[in-house]
Parts: C-alpha cells; sequence; structure tokens
C-alpha cells in the first residue's frame, strides 16, 4: 500500500477498531466487543478521522451512523483485514512445515464434483501443501477474487473479462433441466426439447453469470425468453428453490450431486455446454500453479471417466521410482498449455 507524501498510513489496531464500531453502530457495544473502555475507542476513531481528514461517522445520542467516506472506509477495511489475518495463517503454517499454501476457488457445480477429487488427489500426492479452499463461487467473483489476488487459482466457467488471467481449458459440461419432483416434465423418458419450457417459471443463476447468460440465450434461440423468478448464487440454494416448486432451473450436469432436495432431471435436445477452465493471473508467483493444473485434469478425468486403470508391468517386481516431493509435469502430450485470453 502506497501513501501520499504527508499522509500517515492508517495503523491496523483503529483499522479494526472502526469495523467493530462501523458493524455495532455503538461505541459502547465495540468497546465490549473488543474488551476495552469506552473512551480510549472514542479517541482512537477521532484519530483515525484526522489521520484521515474525513468524519467517518454521523454520531448522535442514539445510534452511529456511516457517513460516505466511512461505507467506503468499512469495504475497503474489510477486505484489508481479511488479508492480512489470512497473511498471518498462511506465514505460519508454512513455519509449522507446511511446503505451501495455494488459495483456490471452485464455481457452481465444480465444488461439487471436481474439488473432492482433487482435494483427494491433493492429500496423497502433495501431503506438504494446504489448500485454501472456496467453494459456491460465480465467474465474476472469483475473476475479482484472482485480480486483487485474494485466491491464487480456480476453476471457473469461462469466458473471462481481464487480460491479466490466463486460463486451461478442462471438459466442460452439458445443461441439464432440473425439475420440481411433481412437475409434468419430471417423469418422461427421453431428452427434452427447450421448446417445452416456454412459459414455465424459472429459478436462475444472477445475471451476469456464465450459466445466466448461456441459458438466456439458448431459450432466445428455442423461441421464448425465459420468466426468471429467483435467483440463487449457490448452486445448492438454486436446486433447493427447484426442490421447492420455485420453478425449473437450467444446471450444469455436475451439479446433480448438489441437490438434496426433491429434484428431478433430465437432459435436453441439443444441450447448450458450457465451458470449465482453470484460471490463475498471469503474473503469478506461486510455484503451485503447475501442481495445481496438473491435479485438476486428472481429477476432471476421473469424475467423467473414472479412476485411470494402472498399465499391466513387465516386470513383476518393479523398481519404486519416488519423484521430487513437488513436481507434477505441466503438460502432457493432450495439454495444450494455457490460453491467453485476446
Amino acid at each position: 500500500m502506497t501513501f501520499r507524501e504527508g499522509v500517515a498510513p492508517v495503523d491496523l489496531r483503529q483499522m479494526r477498531y472502526f469495523v467493530a464500531v462501523a458493524e455495532e453502530r455503538h461505541f459502547g457495544r465495540a468497546a465490549e466487543r473488543l474488551h476495552m473502555a469506552q473512551p480510549p475507542l472514542s479517541q482512537q476513531i477521532k484519530q483515525l478521522e484526522a489521520t484521515l481528514g474525513t468524519r467517518l461517522f454521523e454520531r448522535t445520542t442514539r445510534r452511529v451512523d456511516l457517513t460516505d467516506a466511512g461505507q467506503l472506509m468499512l469495504e475497503r477495511a474489510r477486505q484489508i483485514l481479511a488479508d492480512v489475518d489470512a497473511l498471518t495463517q498462511d506465514v505460519r503454517e508454512v513455519g509449522d512445515g507446511a511446503a505451501g499454501v495455494l488459495r483456490v476457488g471452485f464455481v457452481g457445480s465444480a465444488t461439487y464434483r471436481v474439488m473432492p477429487a482433487l482435494v483427494q488427489l491433493a492429500r496423497s500426492e502433495l501431503p506438504g501443501v494446504r489448500l485454501h479452499v472456496m467453494g459456491e463461487m460465480l465467474t465474476p467473483q472469483i475473476e475479482q477474487s484472482l485480480l486483487e489476488n485474494r485466491l491464487d487459482a480456480a476453476v471457473l466457467r469461462p469466458p473471462v473479462q481481464s487480460s491479466e488471467l490466463l486460463l486451461d481449458t478442462l471438459e466442460g459440461d452439458s445443461l441439464v433441466v432440473a425439475l420440481p419432483a411433481h412437475h409434468r416434465l419430471a417423469t418422461g423418458g427421453g431428452p427434452v426439447h427447450l421448446a417445452e419450457l416456454a412459459g414455465e417459471d424459472f429459478v436462475g443463476y444472477p445475471q451476469g453469470s456464465t450459466v445466466a447468460t448461456i441459458t438466456s440465450e439458448a431459450c432466445r434461440g428455442a423461441g421464448f425468453r425465459p420468466r426468471v423468478v429467483q435467483e440463487a448464487t449457490e448452486t445448492s440454494t438454486l436446486l433447493a428453490f427447484v426442490g421447492a416448486g420455485m420453478g425449473l432451473a437450467l444446471v450444469p450436469d455436475g451439479a446433480r450431486r448438489a441437490a438434496a432436495s426433491p429434484v428431478a432431471y433430465r437432459e435436453l435436445v441439443t444441450a447448450p455446454a458450457v465451458g470449465l477452465a482453470v484460471a490463475w493471473k498471469r503474473d503469478s508467483l506461486s510455484a503451485l500453479i503447475p501442481a495445481f493444473r496438473s491435479l485438476v485434469h486428472r481429477a476432471v478425468d476421473e469424475v467423467r471417466h473414472g479412476p485411470a486403470t494402472p498399465e499391466p508391468q513387465n516386470d513383476p517386481t518393479p523398481t519404486k521410482v519416488t519423484p521430487p516431493r513437488h513436481f507434477v509435469p505441466t503438460s502432457t502430450a493432450s495439454d495444450p498449455g494455457p490460453q491467453e485470453r485476446p
């Protein structure tokens, strides 16, 4: 973080004090939360406002409200403090013997299919690496987190907007229609034509997400505009809405594992496809990215086609060769390598 000449840096302790007051909207409750007396807390907030040269709170006898500057401060301060706490934890874990820490994000259905397979592979092949996993994210959210260095790598749904990210394409999914168990189409046999869904209520991912965009385009191509009555960021929540009878949804095939609710799935005639890719920042310095990419490819293969069958050995007592601890090939004959975004 850089500061203009003559402007003092913000103290992290004062930043924590500010967040407590902003969240409690009350100096007394904030002081109790921080295990300190109220007068020193008030003094610290005044010093912070003096440092910044602006008021952060509008104070009344009954409550404390944020100014516009205070609202911006709260948003940024929360993220800064979360990053500082994550850094502290990562450094401590490496100091305790971890060979590295990788913060990874997963989009939608990949949370339920790819992530468990990947974590299992990582535990056996990268035992010294700690994965900090965030699932149920949308591609725009993941992209922002990568650009802000809050994630090191992620599995997302292309495309992305920023040329600062590199993508390594994986095998994608077809969309299927998720239906309430009592729906008229829930018990049919063959694939459903999209046109059969015209006039139905839809629940979907928020506008701007990859699946929402593909769903909208596919429905228009079938001659209608989907009537979205409810949106949900998390796949599990989306399918819970379907199970509750709020509407139907087009979801990646991998989302089938997310539903605990009574949901039926039907394949679609000429089903729209939704891609999947590993993404990371172009200037990333993490030495674990190649290993992560390789393991994700293997995890996707296992999810789609089952675990690889070991090739037979001609020598009944082969010599066991142990590779370097964290060596994973960065490419194979079938891996074209990362794609640069135009």
